[in-house]
Formats: structure tokens, C-alpha cells, sequence
């Protein structure tokens, strides 16, 4: 079965952007930067700002009082990278763009709140009056997604640091809001069409339920919702970028735009009940036995509390599915192993500001344990972690003359593999995976074949990677180790042993190639760890094939 991507999202940017200017500018961006100027004009209706919000909005996940702690001290980590939050830096464009739109989202503000001190009140309240009084804001911060975050945090906040403040800090607030919506409502459909066009809609929303004069931020939300759900939720509810962690966001986002409708005694469309129900159980098919996500496209672990909140707040799902045939992943699950592998195409542009080149890389975890891994995502760190993690070395599947099998750009993706296989089998318990990908094609004339086993029992796991080119290629395979895997080599070269954090042994044993454990680096926690890596290497005057198991001993 040849794994093809969904043509929803193409669909849609056809019909947000139809035709363009003759100086090449997107006809509808410049009327909606128009749109946005007039909608930042002062109202000719005057229209009332309310002393505070007509109704309760609450933000349901939860902070880290560590990240709170950080806070107060003038400090925000994200995902490998920290920039300084202190008063009178808001105008100043520091850190990478990640970290930028962070600084401006206030999402941070649940941190504090998680913190929950008298000091932890009143710098949120601080920062917030700083961020109003700024006498320029770095352009980041009016981006659609970054604006409806903003309202969104302050709203669900808003008991926490607003609502025993003075009167004017209430006031220029409450105005600061009801500006920030109407410039949000002039700008849907935003111009990014990836997830962050979900996070814009639900600030829209938020501000709709908390600020009920202005009925038009609703009416304009849920215009435009219906569109971002056919384009970003594919068939399978795995989300169009293709990665657990975006999948799992876009989840939370459409997650509290139902209970913000619900709140105010709307009716939710009925595709928005759906699209949930999708995404939970494509969320709950890329979780790994200790609860997590898989390492898939930016991804990091994150803490199983959450990821099971967010399923809880989904409401009914079903159990994790054999594969995403759209989303291009496939499960094998035998015993108490999982074995989760990437297997389609990735995402077109616009949509791969997540994407790795990790075609047919692997994860594989036993109970709670986690095996083979991919080493994770830095999204706020440097361009250079970020893309050195992006990188297909930094996944556990073949890498030809170190050479990634997609092309790695700071804005996504440039060459990519066009045409990825995948068929499976299953008989009597056990799974067969067969996989194919021609990322290497325009470099090396080369297509990768991977073949992977898992018996019924779980614990035996076989695998054969293999070059198909006119001339041959030498290449490598590396298996990522969990930092919590205590691997050893055996004395004749010939495997490693693998002693997993419950005690129990493995043995990964190759042949048609040399085998070597080496250093490598784990960022699929909140902090980067030191681990290892098992690497086969091929011989120039060998088989273009090499073949492999995992086998539990004792």
C-alpha cells in the first residue's frame, strides 16, 4: 500500500490564497493586514469595554511551579532554550522565533499560577501591566496564533492576577482585549495553515464567551472553524504536521473550544465532536507504554499525567489503532512491546515547521520501558541543535554517506522522499512491516527497504535494512538507546547487551555489518541527558544489506 498525504490542506491554501498582486503579494494578505489596521482603529459605535469578563474562563491544564520558580526570577525555559523576561523587555526581539512567540503567548502564566505565592500573583500581574505599557512590541506578538494565545491565558487567568487588582490595571486590560479580538476576528483565516490557526481561533472564542457584547467574534470563529478542521484533522485524526506533540496541542485547543462553547450555551458544530474524537485516538496509537508520546517531528516526551488529561478533557476514545494510514505511522503491539514507526510522507511546506528527517525511524519500548528511541526535539533552542536533532542521524533508521534523507531547511523541509511504502501483516499474533522510502533517490539513485518482525511473544524483534541502488552505498544504522538503558558490548563485537531499568535483558545482534556502541544525546525529556547509541556500518565490498535482532534473554 503505497501511504499518500491527505489533499485537504492543499485544497485549502488554494482557496485562501486564489491570486496574487501584481507585485506577487497574496491578494488576501494585504486585505487582511487592511482589515487588521481599520479593525485596530477606535470604533465609530464606541464600542463598551466591560469592567471585567462577563463570564468565567478558565485555563483546565496545568503549570510546573519549578518553570514558576524560574519565572520569578526573571527567567523562561522552553524546550532547550531560555530568554530573560524582565520589565521593559518586551519591545526587544530576543531569542528564536519559538521563543518569541512563547514570551507573548503568556502561556507561562499557568506556571506561575502552579507556583501559587503572593509573589507569584503579583509578577504575573507585573509583567502583564509591563508587556500593556511596552511603547513597541517585537512584531511577533500581533501574529494571529500569538495573539489568541494571549487572550486565551489572560482570560483563563484572569481570577488569579486580575481580579483583585486596582481599577485602571482592569480597565486598560479589558481594552487591551477587546482591541487584541478585533484585530484577531480581522485576521482569521490567518495566513498560517498549520496548527497555530487553531490556537488564533480559540483566543477568538475565549474572547467571545468572556466579552458577550461583541457577537462577532463568535459568528467569525465559528465561520471559520469548520475549514481548519477539514484541512488540519486528516481522516485518520491524525493532525496534518505530523507530529504527537502539534497533534497533541491542536487536541488541547479544540478541547477548550468545545467547553468555551459549551459554556456559553452554544451549540459546538458537529464536526468539532468529531475531530476530537479522531485526534484522541490517533493521540492514544503514538503513546509509548510508560504513557508518553513517541519522538516523531518535534517532538518530546511530555509527562503521562498530561498526555492522559488531555485524553480524560477529549471525553470517549477508543483503543490506539494498528496504524494511521494518512498520518503515515504504524504500531506493532505484541506482549507487553510496542514498536511505533514513522512511515509516511513528510508533510508538504507550510505545514513541516516540525518536520524531521526521520522517514522509517523506529521507537521501541517494553511495559514502561523505553528501548530504541529517537533523540527528541529542541524547538527553542539554536538553529543549530534544533536542525542537528532534526537531522536523520538523530533517528534510529539508515543514514546513506550522512546525508539526511530529507533536506534540512530552518523554515521546514526542502528535498524529501515523493513516494513511501508501507504493507503489514499479521498472523497468529505476530507482525510483519514492510517499508520503503526514496528520500535518497536524487542524491544516490537509491531507495531504503526496511523489514521488521515482532513475534507474538513480544521479545523477539528482527529487522533487515537494505540499499536498492545502481551503485552500491555503503551505509549506517543506528539505534538511539534510552539514557535509563544500560548497554554493554560483548567481548567478540558480535552484539550488546541491553539491561532495561525493570531488570530485564536484551541482546541486539547484527550481521553484514560492524557493530559499535557510541555516544549519543537523549532531548526527550525536560532536560538533556547523555546516552548511547548501537551503529552498524556497512563495508564498502559488502552486501547492500544488513540484518538485525532484538531478543530478550534469561
Amino acid at each position: 500500500m503505497l501511504v499518500t498525504p491527505g489533499v485537504s490542506w492543499v485544497e485549502g491554501v488554494n482557496v485562501l490564497f486564489p491570486h496574487e498582486t501584481k507585485r506577487g503579494l497574496p491578494m488576501t494578505g494585504w486585505l487582511r493586514g487592511t482589515r487588521r489596521v481599520l479593525a485596530r482603529l477606535p470604533s465609530l459605535r464606541m464600542m463598551h469595554v466591560p469592567d471585567a469578563p462577563a463570564q468565567s474562563v478558565r485555563d483546565p491544564w496545568p503549570g510546573d511551579p519549578v518553570q514558576g520558580a524560574a519565572l520569578l526570577k526573571g527567567t523562561l525555559a522552553l524546550e532547550g532554550g531560555t530568554v530573560a523576561l524582565h520589565a521593559g523587555g518586551f519591545g526587544e526581539p530576543t531569542g528564536t522565533p519559538v521563543l518569541r512567540a512563547a514570551v507573548h503567548g503568556f502561556t507561562w502564566l499557568r506556571d506561575l499560577r502552579a507556583l501559587g505565592t503572593d509573589a507569584a500573583r503579583l509578577r504575573a500581574r507585573s509583567l502583564v501591566a509591563d508587556w500593556m505599557t511596552a511603547p513597541a512590541l517585537d512584531p511577533i506578538a500581533e501574529r494571529p496564533d500569538v495573539t489568541g494565545a494571549r487572550i486565551a491565558a489572560w482570560l483563563g487567568h484572569y481570577d488569579f492576577f486580575a481580579a483583585s487588582a486596582d481599577d485602571p490595571f482592569r480597565q486598560k486590560m479589558m481594552a487591551r482585549l477587546v482591541a487584541d479580538a478585533r484585530s484577531l476576528a480581522a485576521a482569521l483565516p490567518t495566513e498560517e495553515v498549520d496548527g497555530r490557526a487553531l490556537t488564533a481561533i480559540k483566543g477568538l472564542v475565549a474572547a467571545a464567551v468572556a466579552i458577550s457584547d461583541h457577537t462577532t467574534f463568535l459568528s467569525r470563529a465559528l465561520r471559520v472553524l469548520p475549514q481548519e478542521l477539514s484541512r488540519q484533522v486528516l481522516p485518520d485524526g491524525c493532525h496534518v504536521e505530523r507530529s504527537p506533540a502539534r497533534m497533541m496541542a491542536a487536541l488541547q485547543d479544540l478541547v477548550e473550544i468545545r467547553a468555551l462553547l459549551q459554556a456559553s450555551q452554544t451549540t459546538p458544530p458537529v464536526a468539532l465532536g468529531i475531530a476530537i474524537e479522531r485526534m484522541a485516538v490517533a493521540l492514544r496509537t503514538l503513546r509509548h507504554g510508560d504513557g508518553g508520546l513517541a519522538l516523531f517531528n518535534g517532538t518530546r516526551e511530555e509527562t503521562a499525567a498530561l498526555v492522559e488529561l488531555v485524553l480524560s478533557q477529549a471525553g470517549r476514545a477508543g483503543r490506539a489503532q494498528t496504524a494511521l494510514p494518512q498520518g503515515g505511522f504504524q504500531r506493532l503491539q505484541a506482549g507487553r512491546t510496542v514498536l511505533i514507526a514513522d512511515c509516511g510522507i513528510p508533510t508538504g511546506p507550510r505545514l513541516d515547521r516540525s518536520a524531521h528527517a526521520g522517514t522509517l525511524s523506529f521507537e521501541l519500548s517494553v511495559g514502561r520501558d523505553r528501548m530504541i528511541v529517537n533523540c527528541g526535539a529542541a524547538i527553542g533552542a539554536s538553529e543549530q541543535w534544533r536542525d542537528a536533532l532534526r537531522a536523520t542521524a538523530a533517528h534510529s533508521t539508515l543514514v546513506i554517506a550522512d546525508m539526511s534523507s530529507s533536506e534540512i531547511k530552518p523554515e521546514g523541509l526542502g528535498r524529501r522522499p515523493t513516494r513511501v511504502g508501507a504493507q503489514r501483516q499479521e498472523a497468529a499474533g505476530a507482525h510483519w512491516l514492510d517499508a520503503s522510502h526514496d528520500g535518497y533517490g536524487a542524491p544516490f539513485g537509491a531507495t531504503h527497504h526496511r523489514r521488521l518482525y515482532l513475534a507474538a511473544s513480544g521479545e523477539d524483534i528482527r529487522g533487515e535494512d537494505q540499499v536498492e541502488a545502481g551503485k552500491p552505498q555503503p551505509f549506517v544504522v543506528r539505534f538511539h538507546l534510552h539514557p535509563s538503558v544500560n548497554a554493554s558490548l560483548q567481548q567478540d563485537g558480535g552484539g550488546v547487551l541491553l539491561r532495561l531499568p525493570s531488570g530485564s535483558g536484551w541482546r541486539l545482534r547484527a550481521e553484514g555489518a560492524q557493530l559499535t556502541l557510541e555516544r549519543s544525546i537523549y532531548l526527550g525529556g525536560p532536560e538533556p541527558r547523555n546516552s548511547e547509541q548501537v551503529v552498524l556500518t556497512t563495508y564498502e565490498d559488502g552486501p547492500q544489506t544488513t540484518k538485525w535482532a532484538i531478543s530478550k534473554v534469561g
